[in-house]
């Protein structure tokens, strides 16, 4: 059940490529959280929200190219610390490669927030869904959803201890 925020500035890409650019993203993002992008019931749960930017400042100042913020949230434990890294890295590409031929290419003009909703918290359907629900439902088996989870789960724990340790 991921959700993926994209804040585009008016005019910063051509239509057809925006459009393109939003598929990319809800394919790097269920890759990443470890579901088959091609799989009809994953995809159902990933909502992509388009922010349209109408203006922008960095540093008080119009910019002289445009600046893309991407936030993507997932239920915890569906993102590790090497998944995290490398969907940043394949979501910061994916932008540039959807701007228009000759602009200069700078990832620090794409900024990538990994946000994990705590076990919980997340609400759908009137309810609250949980890690296991969602992943139960992907995989079409509660019983292989509820191990998923708790694997995911004790993983995203040790990584945040890991922190604080």
């Amino acid at each position: 059940m991921p959700m993926l925020d994209a804040y585009i500035p008016d005019g910063a890409l051509e239509h057809d490529a925006e459009r393109q650019l939003l598929v990319t993203l809800t394919d790097i993002l269920l890759k990443h959280e470890g579901a088959d992008p091609a799989d009809p019931k994953a995809r159902s749960l990933a909502w992509v929200f388009l922010h349209r930017l109408e203006r922008m400042l960095v540093a008080g100042a119009d910019p002289d190219l445009p600046r893309y913020r991407i936030v993507a949230s997932v239920p915890e434990g569906q993102l590790d610390n090497e998944n995290r890294a490398s969907m940043v890295q394949a979501v910061t590409a994916a932008v540039l490669d959807a701007e228009p031929e000759g602009r200069a290419r700078d990832p620090f003009r794409v900024w990538v927030f990994t946000n994990q909703i705590p076990e919980g918290t997340w609400g759908g359907g009137g309810t609250i869904v949980g890690l296991a629900d969602i992943a139960g439902f992907v995989i079409g088996d509660a019983e292989a959803g509820a191990a998923h989870a708790k694997k995911r789960l004790a993983i995203s724990k040790a990584e945040r201890d890991a922190i604080f340790a």
